[in-house]
């Protein structure tokens, strides 16, 4: 944090034909926010400008050409680039998708180096992003190439946290990409972030089986009496508080899921259709695991609402507030146990009494 203690929020603009500089705008243009937090976006101040125009949003931003120059009084806008880009809404553009990625690239470098604090990325569409120098499905896997830690997709609405086994993996590769050693790995992810970014002290987890009815005993398919339940049955005797696996299908419908601290799903669509369906306009997506904090909404570019102004920036305010809470979380997570107080056994000294 900077020296006035206020957090610095960096922003990567997403795609310039989506909603993701209309959401930010929104987000921002109350003044109250600037007693809370620094924000910083990353793109250009010609093209910002003009965004504003758009929306007829009434908001002053403050251009820089290198990130020192932080006025932690304005909304910053950090030149990544000088040029003019074309914009138009609502299609999709290899052009625009560049962008995107320079953005991001270049908000990460600065996450990197301890610039900004947190992240909060504004959607990208997954396939103007591609090229020979980018080649990932979203933001998650160039993250987890890019900072330290392994990451976890985890979906969060206030107490409902959904996490993934696999994320952007096809449905015909899921069982196979499944194994013991995944399991325990994203267990103890999620198991460590609800623990210091949450703090919940004895985090209980549930999970779901890959299978319909879990394989109804192998008839379905055996992955879920194989592989999942042996391997969650030794992390439980492990000492993590894990249960399952769990038959999807009625799982969020009986509300079962309010009973734990976080779910985790086999698959994206097994866990990320229920979540969207309770929680969506007001969710968050978080990528756990790794040693800096990047948020974003629940939703992507939106291409078919995209440069109207009736765009909904709920989730994107609350990915933002989301990212600041889990900052603090962790600051006081490792301040606390930065020097734990050493527990001294005292021993009891026994005096035979003369008779």
């Amino acid at each position: 944090m900077n020296k006035q203690n206020k957090i610095v929020v960096g922003i990567s603009i997403g795609d310039l034909n989506g909603i993701g500089s209309e959401v930010v705008l929104k987000t921002l243009q109350d003044p109250r926010i600037l007693d809370f937090f620094t924000p910083v976006i990353f793109a250009s101040f010609k093209i910002m400008t003009y965004f504003k125009k758009a929306y007829e949003i009434e908001c002053n931003l403050h251009g820089i050409d290198k990130i020192e120059n932080i006025d932690h009084h304005k909304i910053n806008v950090f030149n990544v680039w000088d040029e003019p880009v074309d914009i138009n809404f609502g299609k999709e553009d290899l052009n625009t998708g560049a962008y995107a990625i320079k953005s991001l690239k270049s908000a990460v470098a600065a996450l990197k180096n301890n610039k900004i604090n947190v992240l909060v990325t504004a959607p990208i569409n997954k396939s103007s992003i591609q090229s020979k120098d980018f080649n990932y499905p979203g933001h998650t896997d160039f993250l987890n190439k890019e900072l330290e830690g392994e990451s976890l997709m985890l979906m969060i609405r206030d107490s409902l946290r959904v996490g993934l086994l696999t994320d952007h993996v096809a449905v015909k590769d899921v069982s196979q990409s499944i194994t013991k050693e995944l399991v325990e790995r994203k267990i103890k992810t999620i198991k460590d972030t609800l623990i210091q970014d949450f703090g919940i002290r004895k985090p209980k987890i549930a999970v779901l089986g890959i299978n319909p009815h879990n394989g109804d005993h192998g008839v379905i398919g055996n992955e879920d009496d194989t592989l999942l339940r042996p391997a969650l049955d030794e992390i439980y005797k492990n000492g993590t508080l894990v249960y399952g696996p769990y038959a999807a299908d009625s799982f969020f419908g009986s509300g079962n899921y309010e009973k734990f601290d976080a779910i985790i799903a086999s698959y994206h669509d097994q866990g990320l259709i229920p979540f969207k369906t309770l929680s969506f306009g007001k969710g968050v997506n978080y990528t756990a695991g790794l040693n800096k904090i990047r948020t974003s909404p629940d939703h992507g570019t939106a291409f078919d609402v995209a440069g109207k102004n009736i765009a909904n920036n709920d989730s994107f305010k609350e990915a933002l507030y989301t990212a600041i809470e889990i900052f603090k979380k962790r600051e006081e997570y490792k301040n606390l146990t930065k020097n734990p107080l050493e527990i001294v056994v005292q021993k009891k000294e026994f005096h035979n009494k003369k008779k």
